[in-house]
Parts: structure tokens; C-alpha cells; sequence
């Protein structure tokens, strides 16, 4: 089971990642709650480990307990981001799960750009990759469900999607699913 990692080392994440040969990429979102803290999964957390002490970790999610959306009209595949890299980037944001939204429902593309980081709609493509894809970022089920049935109707399958969501908030999402380091995932 993949799972994201928090951890406050910022200092130690930089002097390590300076030292990966180029190549592979560590991806690691910065909280935007809490100074100082990032988010990584497996991969990049692997790629920082590979020639040291295992990095300190506050807790870790089940990555799959954050819900990705693609919808029936998903273009430019070869774009998009690492599932890690989203998923990481959804709960750097307190976020709970996400909506691919480049095209809305009537294939049209989506012109939006983010105000800010704590922007819940966001750009995020694979790294090297061609087109973007804009994203919407859920904080809870509740906004998810609101912004689906507005977006995309009442009856469709992100409507539904939303519906789904077996998390309330992030912090039901941590309070169910995290785990403290050396720790089994719940």
C-alpha cells in the first residue's frame, strides 16, 4: 500500500535531494497549514532514503484514502501527474480528494488561474510533461458534493463520485487513517 508522508525535515529533505543524481524527481508539497512541513510519498520518500537514515516522519497516510476524479472525458494522459505527486499536493492543501476539471461538461477547457497556493483549484502535470491539468481540491465531502452537482449535474457520474467520498474532512481522514512511524497503516 502506497502512503504519504509528513514530515518536518525540511532542512535534511533539501540537503538530500541536492545529492539525487539527475533523473529521478522528489516531489515534495510543502503544508499549508503548518511552516516548515512537507508532504512525499513512497517514491520520493525512497529516492531521500536510498543513501541515509530513514528520514523522520510525523505520520503517514493510506495514500488510496485519497479520492482522485477523472471523469468520462480525460485528454493528454501522457501529462498527467504521478498519482503520488496529486495526491501529495491534495493533503499539502488539507485536502480529502480531487477533481480533474480541464474540460467541464461540456468539453469545453477550463480557463482558470489559481490566485495563491491555498487556491483549492490548481495546475499540475507530470514533471516534463506536455499540457497541464487544472484540478480542484475538496477539503470536505460536503464542498465536494456542492461543486460537483453545480459543475457537472445533479445525476452525473462526479455527482455521484462526490456522494461516494468515504471521508468527511481531513481531519476525519487523520484521525481514521494515520499512523505514527514504524506504525502499521489502520
Amino acid at each position: 500500500m502506497s502512503r504519504l508522508y509528513l514530515s518536518t525535515a525540511k532542512a535534511e529533505i533539501a540537503r538530500r535531494r541536492a545529492l539525487i543524481p539527475k533523473g529521478p524527481v522528489v516531489e515534495a508539497w510543502p503544508d499549508l497549514v503548518e511552516p516548515g512541513a512537507l508532504w512525499l510519498g513512497d517514491e520520493s520518500k525512497a529516492l531521500l532514503e536510498r543513501d541515509g537514515a530513514p528520514l523522520p516522519v510525523r505520520l503517514a497516510l493510506p495514500a488510496d484514502r485519497v479520492a482522485v476524479y477523472y471523469g468520462p472525458q480525460l485528454s493528454n494522459v501522457e501529462s498527467l501527474p504521478r498519482e503520488e505527486s496529486l495526491r501529495g499536493r491534495v493533503v499539502a492543501g488539507r485536502g480529502i480528494a480531487a477533481a480533474w476539471i480541464t474540460l467541464d461538461r461540456f468539453g469545453q477547457v477550463n480557463a482558470y488561474e489559481p490566485q495563491s497556493p491555498a487556491d483549492p483549484v490548481f495546475n499540475l502535470r507530470r514533471v516534463g510533461g506536455g499540457k497541464g491539468h487544472l484540478w480542484r481540491l475538496f477539503r470536505t465531502k460536503a464542498e465536494a458534493i456542492v461543486y460537483m452537482v453545480e459543475s457537472f449535474g445533479r445525476e452525473s457520474e462526479g455527482a455521484e463520485w462526490a456522494r461516494a467520498l468515504g471521508i468527511d474532512s481531513f481531519e476525519d481522514l487523520v484521525s481514521r487513517y494515520s499512523s505514527a512511524p514504524g506504525e502499521p497503516p489502520p
